[in-house]
C-alpha cells in the first residue's frame, strides 16, 4: 500500500488485490476522504473486474447519528484528522474483506454482503467497520449493474420505473448558533401536489430564497444567515414561529396548495436522559409535550410526517404518540436505524408508521433492502435520505428510485450533493417518460 499523501484537506489511501474472473471481484481500491474542519468523515472504496468493470462505492456519516447505527471505525488518534482517520478501516478492506470476496459473483449481492456480516461477526459491524463493509457493498453493486450495461436504480428495479418520489427540501435548520439552540433538527417542505419533476423543482427554487427573505424582514432587515446542512440559520429557538416563517414564505410564493410540511426532530439529540425532559424553546418539556407539541403542529399545517419526535430508547412513548397524532405519519430515523428487527417491533407496538432509509446505519444493501421489503409488506412507508455528510453520487438517490417510495429527503437546494441529486430525478423522469410524481393523496392523513 502506498503512503497517504495530503493534498488541501483531503487525504487517499490506496491498496490493490488481483483475482480471476471478468464479473468477479479481482481488484479493491479504498480511499478515504476527510472534509474540511473535520465535521465528517467520508470512506470510498472502489472495485474492478477483470474485465474492466468499475464500481465504486462511499460510506458517509452524518451529525445525528443513532446509538444503534453500525459502527463508523476511526481511529481515534487525535494527532491524525481530530481523531478521525480511517487507516484501520483501509486495513480491514484490504487484508481481510478484499481478499475475501475475490472470485465471488459480483451480481450475487447477498452472497457478498453475507460474506461480509460473517467476517465481522458482531451485532453492529464493530469488528471491520460498518463504514468499511457498506463502501465495499455499494461497490459491489455498482460493478454489477455496469456490467449489465444499466443505471444502477435499472439494476435494482429490474427495469423501467413508475414512481418518481416527491422530493422534500430542508428549509430551516436547527441546532446550536451561539447563544440560543433551535431544538427541532429540520423543517422541512415538500411540492407533494407538483405534476411533475420540473414543477416541483420549480416550486423548490421559488421558496428556499423567499424563506430566506421572510427572515430577513423577521430580523428586521438582518440578512438570513447560512445555517447547518446548507439550510437557513433559525432566527430563534420558538418553533411555532420558524414553522409561522415557513409556510408565510410558501404563501408568498402562491404554493399554498402545492405544498406540505414535515419536521425532523431528532429528539434524541436534545434528550436529557436524567430527567428524561427534551429541550424546546429555552426550557425542558416532557415526553407528554413533546407528543401534544407534534400533535398540535400536525392539526395546524399540513404534515407528510414527523421524524424522531421523540428519543431513540422511548418504545412506550412512541406508541402512546401515534395513538395521539392522526394527522401526519410518525416515522423513525435514530429510532429505527434501518435495522429490520426495530422496524418489526415498531410495527408490533403501533409505534410508527415507516422509517427513514439510510443503508449505512444498517451496514449493507442486502440488509437495507430487507427492511424496506418487511416495511412495504406491512403498509410501512420508507423515506429515503442522504446523510448530513452527504457525497456527490450517493446510492440512496438510486434506492429511492428502484424502490419507487413516496418521498425522498433531499435537503437545502444549494450544495453540489443536493443538486445532483435533483438532476438525477431529473433525469430518471425523462428516461422513464411514463413515470409519474408519487401520488401523495393515498398515504396523507391531513385534509387538502
Amino acid at each position: 500500500m502506498s503512503s497517504p499523501s495530503l493534498r488541501g484537506l483531503w487525504n487517499e489511501c490506496r491498496a490493490t488485490v488481483r483475482g480471476l474472473e471478468r464479473w468477479r471481484c479481482c481488484m479493491v481500491f479504498f480511499s478515504s476522504a476527510f472534509l474540511a474542519f473535520g465535521l465528517y468523515h467520508v470512506h470510498s472504496v472502489s472495485g474492478i473486474t477483470e474485465g474492466g468493470v468499475l464500481g465504486r462505492g462511499s460510506a458517509s456519516t452524518g451529525t445525528s447519528v443513532g446509538m444503534y447505527e453500525a459502527v463508523i471505525l476511526v481511529d481515534g488518534d487525535p494527532n491524525r484528522f481530530g481523531g478521525k482517520s480511517v487507516y484501520h478501516a483501509i486495513d480491514n478492506v484490504n487484508n481481510i474483506i478484499g481478499p475475501a470476496i475475490i472470485g465471488m459473483d459480483v451480481t450475487d449481492q447477498a452472497a457478498i454482503d453475507r460474506r461480509m456480516i460473517e467476517l465481522d461477526g458482531t451485532p453492529n459491524k464493530s469488528e471491520l467497520g460498518g463504514n468499511a463493509i457498506y463502501a465495499t457493498s455499494i461497490a459491489c453493486i455498482k460493478a454489477a449493474a455496469r456490467t449489465q450495461h444499466m443505471e444502477l436504480y435499472r439494476y435494482i428495479a429490474g427495469g423501467s420505473i413508475k414512481t418518481i418520489p416527491i422530493p422534500t427540501f430542508n428549509s430551516i435548520n436547527g441546532g446550536t448558533y451561539g447563544k440560543f439552540c433551535m431544538g427541532i433538527q429540520e423543517f422541512t417542505f415538500c411540492p407533494y401536489r407538483a405534476e411533475n419533476m420540473a414543477e416541483a423543482v420549480e416550486i423548490a427554487m421559488k421558496v428556499f430564497p423567499m424563506i430566506g427573505q421572510v427572515i430577513t424582514e423577521y430580523q428586521h432587515g438582518r440578512p438570513a444567515k447560512v445555517g447547518h446542512y446548507y439550510g437557513w440559520e433559525p432566527p430563534t429557538e420558538d418553533p411555532d414561529v420558524v414553522m409561522q416563517l415557513l409556510h408565510e414564505a410558501v404563501l408568498r410564493c402562491g404554493c399554498e396548495n402545492k405544498v406540505a410540511y414535515a419536521l425532523d426532530c431528532a429528539s434524541s439529540e436534545v434528550y436529557d436522559a436524567e430527567t428524561q425532559t427534551y429541550y424546546m424553546n429555552g426550557r425542558q418539556i416532557s415526553r407528554d409535550e413533546m407528543i401534544d407539541f407534534g400533535r398540535r403542529m400536525s392539526e395546524q399545517y399540513k404534515f407528510l410526517y414527523i421524524e424522531d419526535l421523540l428519543n431513540e430508547n422511548d418504545w412506550e412513548g412512541y406508541t402512546q404518540a401515534s395513538k395521539a397524532i392522526d394527522k401526519t405519519i410518525l416515522i423513525g430515523d435514530d429510532f429505527i436505524v434501518t435495522n429490520v428487527e426495530r422496524l418489526k417491533r415498531a410495527y408490533q407496538e403501533k409505534a410508527v408508521g415507516g422509517f427513514i432509509f439510510k443503508p449505512n446505519q444498517v451496514g449493507t444493501i442486502t440488509e437495507s433492502l430487507e427492511t424496506h421489503n418487511y416495511a412495504k409488506a406491512h403498509g410501512m412507508i420508507t423515506v429515503p435520505s442522504q446523510r448530513g455528510g452527504g457525497v456527490i453520487d450517493d446510492v440512496a438517490m438510486d434506492l429511492c428510485l428502484a424502490l419507487e417510495v413516496p418521498a425522498v429527503k433531499n435537503s437545502a437546494p444549494r450544495s453540489g450533493e443536493r443538486i445532483y441529486a435533483c438532476n438525477m430525478l431529473y433525469r430518471a423522469a425523462d428516461q422513464n417518460p411514463d413515470a409519474k410524481l408519487y401520488d401523495f393523496s393515498k398515504l396523507q392523513r391531513f385534509e387538502d
